[in-house]
């Protein structure tokens, strides 16, 4: 018989997050997530995604053996945003066992609906800035950074509680080897004889000060996309502080029209490929590791790509595009994915295929009404 006990200690804790190593054991594409950086995200105290949102962690254990977990939140500022009641499921690890994932659904269902939610949705882990989805296509590689990855039976056992696909995310890849089209280029180079536009890679030296206007460019770009949800100062500035320990400048771009904030690229190395080696740890061995294993970094993800709606039609997008894989070809990057992309985005998924990318991978968010 399954048993769903909230984590409240710190045992029960250090559970939780050992978890996938049971799941994913001799799983060659599994990347271990660094456990300080799971702690620090679940740490209610002092991560920033909390000041804004609350929730809470469930183990299931049988015969006094942890066999799950899952964790249940509810975003405030995404549902102050969209006027709804909506609350999600995340971080949900099972095995095939559909008494497990049924105890574990009906305990995140539970304890949303105790707090006046109407919808359950996920997984988000914990939220739509961070995981979110179960892989269902694209098991035969592992997952870049900051983007999911699950056992390829997570999302019938989702189905089978009675979940529904809310939207699927698109992961297109684009190989060095496949050039940019010529009249791409020939946009680009015009746009760059433009005196009206102008730009620049992010100083990471004054990195706080341009999260401002990094800000500014995320908000406004994202503001009317399926599954929001803003980000607060404060967030900004913690993902400034990680940005800073592996991004290069000259894939982080900003672009000014007329001097004003008008869109922004964000490109950064995979660091999945070190994340790989550390087996979720980082003291003296894992540190030599990194940087051993970071010199032979060959992808990247092209994960913010956003122009404020009135510099839509300028060409920015090519611009920008344009002067990252420039840089990526001189650094001999082999390939890069540009993620995630909502299915129904038509602009920018063709976008993507013109440029030479196809889709590799897919994403699929769940809901039901609880």
């Amino acid at each position: 018989m399954i048993r769903i006990t909230e984590v409240k200690s710190p045992a029960q804790l250090e559970s939780f997050i050992d978890f996938p190593w049971q799941i994913y054991a001799g799983d060659r594409n599994w990347v271990p997530p660094l456990k300080k950086e799971v702690h620090s995200l679940l740490d209610h105290r002092r991560h920033p995604f909390w000041e804004h949102a609350r929730g809470t962690l469930f183990l299931a254990e049988k015969d006094s053996n942890v066999v799950g977990r899952i964790s249940a939140q509810i975003d405030d500022n995404y549902n102050k945003l969209w006027n709804e009641k909506l609350g999600s499921f995340g971080f949900f690890e099972c095995p095939d066992d559909r008494e497990t994932a049924e105890a574990l659904f009906n305990a995140a269902s539970e304890w949303n609906r105790n707090q006046g939610m109407t919808v359950l949705r996920g997984p988000m882990s914990p939220s739509s800035n961070d995981e979110w989805g179960f892989l269902i296509q694209g098991f035969d590689r592992p997952p870049v950074l900051m983007m999911p990855y699950n056992q390829p039976y997570y999302a019938g056992l989702a189905e089978n509680h009675g979940f529904r696909k809310a939207k699927d995310l698109l992961a297109f890849i684009k190989y060095a080897s496949t050039p940019m089209p010529e009249r791409f280029s020939n946009l680009a180079r015009k746009l760059r004889s433009n005196p009206r536009i102008t730009v620049r890679p992010v100083s990471l030296k004054n990195l706080y000060n341009e999260m401002a206007i990094i800000k500014e460019l995320y908000n406004a770009s994202w503001k009317k996309n399926w599954g929001f949800s803003p980000m607060t100062n404060r967030e900004m500035d913690l993902i400034a502080k990680q940005m800073k320990n592996f991004a290069q400048p000259e894939m982080v771009l900003l672009a000014f029209y007329d001097g004003k904030p008008a869109g922004l690229s964000i490109t950064l190395p995979d660091i999945n490929q070190v994340l790989r080696h550390l087996n979720g740890k980082l003291g003296l061995p894992g540190i030599i590791k990194f940087l051993y294993y970071r010199r032979r970094i060959t992808g990247a993800r092209a994960l913010v790509f956003g122009f404020k709606e009135e510099y839509r039609r300028l060409g920015l997008p090519v611009l920008l595009f344009y002067e990252t894989e420039k840089f990526m070809r001189l650094k001999r990057y082999q390939w890069c994915e540009l993620s995630w992309n909502l299915e129904d985005n038509r602009l920018i998924n063709n976008f993507d295929k013109e440029l030479g990318g196809e889709v590799y991978k897919r994403y699929r968010v769940y809901e039901m009404s609880i």
